[in-house]
């Protein structure tokens, strides 16, 4: 039986017995459109409908980003909602938004530019950096989907809150990778996860050209 959470316009629905083939046949169905999105972890299901504050969120954390990737002198690539998938791994996942960074920042933008698509089953690189926003609490923990696909790091909005988690190392023999809670982000030094929390607080409530210039002005003072 299918779940559904709701809060406002925001919906999740869980279906717990669903195969891969089920999976692709919605992301087909969907064409080029941005909702529903999809999240598949060895025959569990995930529809998510975000609402406007999740969305929100989430457009406000992106330009956080860009803006201190731009003050670092970093290059970066958002790769949005992209699909990313393994049949292999009966994993799949569709981000708020995610990342490249540096040398990957340009292979991917070849990458697109050559093929369209970014796809995991071909060898091609998973995000450098996935955006989580839960404004519900989630259906499925996601966690395990992006560590399996060998995402490096992950920041997690939640109850307000900008959490940073970032892949260990080494899992040990026959475990799956696991995240820990770290300090700073490994893609942009000194950025932490109370500073990244104060500043999506400031840039929901801030006019957008007055808190523009207060990240810029706290990000030259990084380091």
């Amino acid at each position: 039986m299918a779940e559904a959470l709701k809060n406002q316009e925001e919906r999740r629905i869980l279906l717990p017995n669903a195969s891969w083939g089920t999976y692709e046949r919605l992301l087909a169905e969907r064409e080029e459109r941005r909702y529903p999105r999809f999240f598949y972890d060895r025959g569990v299901l995930e529809i998510l409908s975000p609402s406007t504050e999740h969305d929100g969120v989430s457009r406000v954390i992106a330009a956080l980003v860009e803006l201190l990737t731009e003050e670092a002198e970093t290059d970066v690539c958002n790769a949005g909602s992209t699909t990313f998938k393994r049949e292999d791994l009966s994993r799949g996942f569709e981000p708020d938004e995610c990342f490249y960074f540096g040398s990957n920042a340009g292979r991917v933008r070849e990458l697109v530019a050559d093929k369209g698509d970014i796809e995991l089953d071909a060898g091609d690189p998973a995000p450098d950096l996935v955006l989580e926003v839960d404004i519900t609490n989630p259906s499925l923990d996601k966690l395990p989907i992006y560590a399996r696909l060998d995402v490096p790091e992950v920041w997690r909005y939640s109850g307000g809150r900008l959490e940073i988690f970032r892949l260990a190392d080494e899992a040990s023999a026959g475990e799956e990778p696991r995240y820990a809670e770290a300090p700073e982000s490994a893609f942009l030094p000194g950025v932490t996860g109370d500073a990244l929390t104060r500043l999506v607080a400031e840039g929901l409530n801030l006019d957008r050209r007055v808190w523009r210039r207060r990240v810029r002005e706290w990000a030259r003072g990084v380091g």
